[in-house]
């Protein structure tokens, strides 16, 4: 068993780590290995929103910049329909160094399209979240190392099993930063919402946003196991996305999408769902997960699900979480509805 944080990111700890002394995990679990050289990776979300059912074809312009040259490593398509009943189709598209995105960025021709005015005349919203997290500002788990998701596409390879998972703490005690910094932010301040236009507003970012992309594959459960997911375990699940969707900015939660992961071929439903996450910090999160009803609901129901399944289960797990500096972030959005992505930071109910 190994240390999540690999050797060459680890360093003197400047604050206690929580993992229990002698502690053994309940169930196996791994990390990505990316290359030392690794530096500075970037995580883009491109959506699409409308009142009216979307057509998968509506991606398809931006699918084509996706193919060209400087192409991200990995990227895949999704959908939900939001509270305020507008429907989104989402892309989440990765890319293993600023250099080669930024590249792409331009010479594609997808910066142009981005920032022409007829975006703006449309009738349909759009949105560009990007993240780009350095090596030290994410970690990754999975519960089966032969099933990348999301950025681990990028990776060298999978860890042998890791120590630090399935304990309150253990997702700071993954992160390489958190080995030295406590990385607490601080709330939206309203001059970091800003109208480039009158139909296009841009969100500055804001120091230690964190940011957790979660999923769950339940293609390979079989009869049994696939009933006591789909009947006990997914509508906790979306419960408590609900609430970090219509309730969250209470939790410190900016923003929460529980999307449905769709063929990038055909557009077709799979048996994929992930949640998408803003926190406005690490400990917003770490105390959802910890201590709120809806978290510890889904934790309590995922052990009972386990548990009757004798620890051997075909449905796999996986999240990624970063925390990024103000100015490794960028958001933009176009005829957005004011609940859309982190403008819902601004309009949403705070109570």
């Amino acid at each position: 068993m190994e240390s999540a944080i690999p050797e060459h990111l680890r360093t003197i700890d400047a604050r206690p780590r929580l993992t229990p002394r002698g502690y053994v995990p309940p169930f196996p679990a791994w990390t990505t290995r990316f290359a030392e050289d690794t530096n500075q990776v970037v995580m883009m979300y491109f959506g699409v929103q409308s009142k009216q059912q979307l057509n998968f074809q509506q991606l398809e312009a931006v699918i084509n910049y996706l193919k060209q040259a400087q192409a991200p490593g990995y990227w895949t398509p999704a959908e939900y329909m939001d509270a305020q009943g507008f429907h989104h189709l989402v892309i989440t598209a990765y890319w293993i160094d600023q250099v080669t995105f930024s590249h792409w960025f331009k010479e594609s021709g997808f910066e142009v399209w981005w920032n022409a005015t007829e975006r703006e005349q449309e009738q349909v919203g759009y949105f560009l979240e990007i993240a780009c997290p350095k090596s030290t500002e994410f970690e990754t788990i999975f519960s089966d190392r032969n099933s990348p998701e999301g950025i681990a596409h990028l990776s060298n390879t999978m860890s042998e099993e890791i120590l630090e998972h399935g304990y309150y703490g253990s997702m700071r005690d993954r992160l390489p930063i958190a080995q030295t910094d406590p990385l607490t932010g601080s709330t939206l301040a309203q001059e970091q919402q800003r109208s480039k236009s009158a139909h296009r507003i841009q969100i500055i970012g804001n120091d230690y946003l964190s940011l957790i992309r979660s999923g769950q594959d339940w293609t390979e459960t079989k009869a049994d196991e696939r009933a006591l997911y789909l009947n006990d375990v997914e509508p906790i699940l979306n419960r408590g996305m609900q609430f970090l969707r219509d309730e969250g900015l209470a939790e410190g939660c900016l923003n929460c999408r529980y999307m449905t992961v769709l063929d990038p071929e055909t557009g077709n439903v799979t048996d994929k769902s992930f949640g998408l996450a803003y926190f406005q910090d690490l400990q917003h999160l770490e105390k959802w997960a910890k201590s709120h009803p809806t978290h510890v609901a889904i934790f309590g129901e995922f052990m009972k699900y386990v548990q009757r399944m004798n620890f051997q289960i075909k449905l796999k797990l996986f999240h990624e979480v970063i925390s990024v500096p103000a100015q490794a972030q960028f958001f933009e959005y176009i005829n957005c509805h004011p609940r859309t992505g982190l403008i819902n930071a601004f309009n949403g109910d705070k109570k």
